[in-house]
């Protein structure tokens, strides 16, 4: 009688789960270590890796030109060497265009609220004073009569209003984002020769059958980031626009600043509106405490039209990950990778959902001998 494979024997599963536990218990131990040196290796390739996402966000646009404009050209090759240049000029001029506008007016506007500070907090306090609540409480005199505090914190918000312009010009960083650029281009170009290269080594390394499985993953995943990154940068810009037409509409100060901090957070999921409508209000605070109510009534009646209007119209059910998953995915992204963990954390999870439903789940019923009939009755 044969003996039994060892994978095969009874306590084999439970091995490899302890061994597993074990693995991922060290991992998170380790975790800031580990973190660190994964960062300190990346930091090597970020050029190469920022060229590759430059690439990831510019090739729908030289889709969809190659397919609309530029379909009258019958070689394919050209026609999307073309759409390439043009789509990355179309990039390169808004990115232009829109730094030209915003950043003189956010300097402009930090500068001015630097320098409107101390009569921001003395209205503030004669507000409070008016619906009957005492300055002491906030103990705004100490900060208004106290000039030592007032000097250091005018320093403070200076140097790093210094720091912030200077950096936006830093010499490495400027050379690093070029680089970038013109690495784009290169991949962009040759994305036909890339993705055939890519798809002959997975045949050879996992078969025709794995293949298959592999490109139908890569597909999903690859669908998965485009609409997320250029659904989310839409939807960022019109919440953008709409409340930079409110603030205006309403006289309120600050508007370009406020509603440049308002479409960034919006781009983080779930907690970024809050930070956006909490900057805004705090800055109206100081200004006009009047505008707060109509500025935070607005951000909720926006936030409502985006959650149950604008994003279901862009994002429609491609995406498929319930409210729960979603923020789960932001806490446990974020703790793990930051800001990019946060960032990524609905497309991640919009993955590992269509890696459990498509394989696990059926590879799990299919060793139990459980019927697609049977998981069905409840």
């Amino acid at each position: 009688m044969d003996k039994p494979k060892l994978r095969d024997r009874k306590w084999y599963p439970y091995a490899v789960a302890a061994c597993i536990a074990v693995l991922l218990y060290v991992l998170l131990i380790r975790l800031p270590d580990v973190r660190r040196g994964i960062g300190k290796f990346i930091g090597y390739f970020r050029p190469v890796i920022l060229g590759c996402v430059i690439a990831y966000i510019v090739n729908p646009l030289a889709t969809l030109l190659s397919e609309t404009m530029f379909r009258f050209i019958r070689k394919e090759k050209n026609r999307f060497t073309i759409s390439c240049i043009v789509a990355f000029i179309l990039v390169a001029a808004l990115l232009v265009f829109s730094l030209m506008i915003l950043i003189p007016q956010l300097i402009s506007s930090i500068g001015t609220f630097i320098g409107n500070l101390d009569s921001y907090v003395e209205s503030l306090g004669t507000w409070l004073e008016k619906i009957g609540l005492s300055k002491d409480l906030l103990d705004l005199d100490y900060l208004i009569g106290n000039s030592e505090v007032e000097d250091t914190t005018k320093t403070i918000m200076e140097s790093a209003s210094t720091v912030l312009s200077k950096s936006m010009s830093a010499g490495r960083g400027i050379a690093r984002w070029l680089i970038a650029f013109m690495l784009a281009i290169y991949l962009l170009l040759a994305k036909g020769s890339l993705t055939k290269g890519a798809g002959r080594l997975i045949k050879a390394i996992f078969g025709e059958e794995k293949y298959a499985e592999i490109t139908i993953f890569l597909t999903k995943s690859n669908d998965v980031f485009k609409r997320y990154i250029v659904f989310n940068l839409i939807d960022s810009a019109i919440i953008g626009a709409l409340n930079f037409i409110f603030m205006m509409i309403m006289g309120m100060e600050y508007a370009g600043l406020i509603t440049f901090v308002v479409a960034l957070t919006n781009l983080i999921p779930t907690f970024g509106p809050l930070i956006g409508g909490a900057f805004g209000a705090f800055i109206l605070l100081l200004v006009k405490p009047i505008h707060v109510l109509f500025f935070l009534g607005f951000t909720l009646l926006l936030q409502f039209l985006d959650a149950y209007f604008i994003k279901p119209k862009l994002f429609g059910d491609s995406l498929g990950v319930s409210g729960l998953w979603i923020l789960i995915g932001v806490i446990v992204g974020g703790n793990m990778f930051g800001i990019v963990g946060i960032l990524l954390s609905i497309p991640m999870v919009a993955i590992l959902s269509f890696l459990y439903s498509r394989y696990l789940l059926p590879w799990l019923e299919k060793r139990h001998g459980i019927t697609q009939t049977d998981n069905d009755v409840k």
